[in-house]
């Protein structure tokens, strides 16, 4: 027998056919709203982006029939893959195809390198049908490089030139589609006639505001870490041995782990912007961990579970003034990246910090160190996803724990285990959820530039509703931007959303927090995520969207 090369899920989810909000289902109208401006930096923001700045927000309506011209347009997806990016494809390819059957579809290979390279393919609907509700970036592939030269704009602009294409669609995360947003601001200005509207993605869910409720991968990504949570939790739960500490996805912001414990009621979470807001040490953090523990053992429970931030070290302040300079530091520091040894690297480090940041410095684990100054990435920030944090406290608590049996205040028995969950999530089949809004942020796009818009972001928004009464539109991405300190130098780049501690996802959390740390039977065990059943189990957005709209 010929093995399959698909599984039953695979077949069964091609015929899925995502729901869509009222306005998109017939003819769209645009209703266009008031002039807006920056989140902050209005005076330069708008310097930098005067043909894109203040522009209305849209929303869909249904409206009258009405013929539109033969559109091309180039696809982008950049950063890292969030579970729905084939989903908005097929979404902007089926509206672009409602729109006008002689509309056309490109997609360039392997992120924004294609775009400047000339790397690209026809997407055709034999190759879109093949992605339909499927994870991953595959189709075309995804990159991190960053458009911010103008001779990569102008490679760009010669491609759309030699292949008549009229809009260029970037599907990202903050930083992609900030690139977005200086794109069209160059193609305008220019007067191209190239248009540019960005997709907003990322897992992390740091890519949010008013009109821009989630972004997509964010719920599918949850759910698939939620649910090995929850299986570690009834592992734990049984054997009665193991202290799990789980560091999860989100370099920027804690929203992944407070989601995963609104989810599954860890006995601790912690969350980043807490331990800002109240000016916590290291050392801090290991002693709220270590009375959790020692509390529990009080009442015989060795073990539990902890959910760590991706990118905790950044929010503790000494930590993340260490960073900032070290950030600052390296950027094309030619001295430094001419050492040889770790060793070499960690005395001139040393010796080129601030008094405070170098005793930290000094303070830390060799191998936390040296990851500290380890390579950037693209945009300059250090990579928070290689440094084991989980690891670190682990050793922490250990020896404060051992400090804690010596002195008789402590009888337990302290055994961990760590885990990472990151790219676990970042390809799942997406849930029903992220199915449809994806499909529907790519079908608002196939809207906005068949209107001729540029510099928008595609928003579908009122997500707490049936799909059906989702509202779609545009947002203008200067919106959204702000002045921020990169490689040294103040950039434009759309504000990143923290988790908000006046918010009702954390208020929630922090009223049942006591309780969780207590006992075992607060666990959650959320299972796999369900595409097929009752509304209310496979339908349902995050308990962080639930929470935020009072629902």
């Amino acid at each position: 027998m010929k093995p399959m090369t698909k599984s039953a899920l695979q077949i069964a989810r091609a015929s899925y056919q995502p729901k869509l909000p009222a306005s998109l289902k017939g003819h769209v109208v645009l209703n266009e709203g008031e002039a807006t401006q920056s989140v902050a930096d209005q005076g330069e923001i708008k310097k930098l982006f005067p043909n894109t700045y203040g522009m209305p927000i849209i929303s869909f309506e249904s409206g009258e029939k009405r013929n539109y011209p033969v559109v091309k347009v180039g696809v982008i997806l950049s950063g890292g893959q969030a579970p729905g990016g084939h989903n908005v494809i097929c979404g902007l390819y089926d509206g672009l195809i409602k729109l006008n059957p002689e509309n056309k579809l490109y997609g360039f290979l392997g992120g924004p390198i294609g775009l400047v390279e000339h790397n690209y393919i026809e997407l055709t609907k034999e190759i879109v049908d093949e992605y339909r509700n499927t994870g991953g970036f595959d189709i075309i592939g995804s990159g991190r490089t960053k458009l911010e030269e103008e001779n990569q704009y102008n490679k760009g602009e010669e491609i759309c030139n030699q292949l008549a294409i009229n809009a260029i669609v970037i599907i990202g995360g903050d930083d992609s589609n900030t690139n977005a947003c200086i794109l069209a601001e160059y193609y305008a200005q220019k007067n191209t006639g190239i248009q540019v509207i960005g997709c907003p993605k990322t897992i992390d869910g740091d890519l949010k505001n008013e009109m821009i409720e989630t972004s997509f991968g964010f719920d599918t990504a949850c759910k698939v870490y939620s649910e090995l949570i929850g299986n570690i939790q009834r592992d734990a739960n049984s054997a009665k041995k193991y202290w799990h500490f789980i560091r999860l996805m989100g370099r920027s912001a804690s929203h992944i782990t407070l989601e995963c414990g609104l989810q599954s009621h860890p006995n601790i979470c912690i969350v980043s912007e807490e331990v800002e807001a109240k000016n916590m040490t290291l050392n801090s953090v290991v002693e709220e961990i270590v009375k959790v523990i020692v509390n529990r053992a009080n009442h015989g429970l060795n073990f539990g579970t902890i959910l760590i931030p991706e990118g905790l070290i950044e929010f503790i302040p000494a930590m993340k003034k260490l960073i900032t300079e070290l950030n600052d530091l390296l950027a094309h520091n030619e001295d430094f990246t001419a050492l040889n040894t770790d060793e070499e690297k960690r005395q001139y480090v040393k010796g080129m910090l601030s008094k405070e940041s170098a005793d930290v410095y000094r303070s830390l684990p060799k191998g936390i160190a040296r990851q500290l100054t380890l390579d950037r990435d693209p945009h300059g920030n250090v990579q928070v996803s290689l440094i084991e944090t989980e690891k670190l406290l682990i050793e922490m608590v250990a020896k404060r724990l051992a400090l804690l049996k010596a002195e008789g205040t402590y009888k337990g028995k302290f055994s961990a285990l760590n885990h990472f969950f990151g790219y676990e999530g970042r390809c799942a089949i997406p849930s029903n959820f992220d199915a449809d809004y994806t499909y529907s942020l790519g079908y608002t796009a196939s809207v906005l530039i068949s209107e001729g818009k540029t510099g928008y972001m595609a928003s579908v928004r009122n997500l707490t509703a049936p799909a059906a009464n989702w509202v779609a539109g545009g947002v203008p991405i200067t919106m959204m931007m702000n002045m921020e300190k990169r490689h040294g130098e103040m950039k434009p780049v759309i504000q990143k959303a923290l988790v908000r501690l006046d918010g009702a996802p954390f208020k929630y959390f922090e009223k049942y927090r006591a309780d969780w740390a207590d006992e075992s039977q607060s666990y959650i065990y959320p299972g796999p995520i369900q595409y097929y059943g009752p509304t209310e189990v496979c339908d349902s957005p995050t308990k962080t969207l639930l929470l935020e709209q009072e629902k």
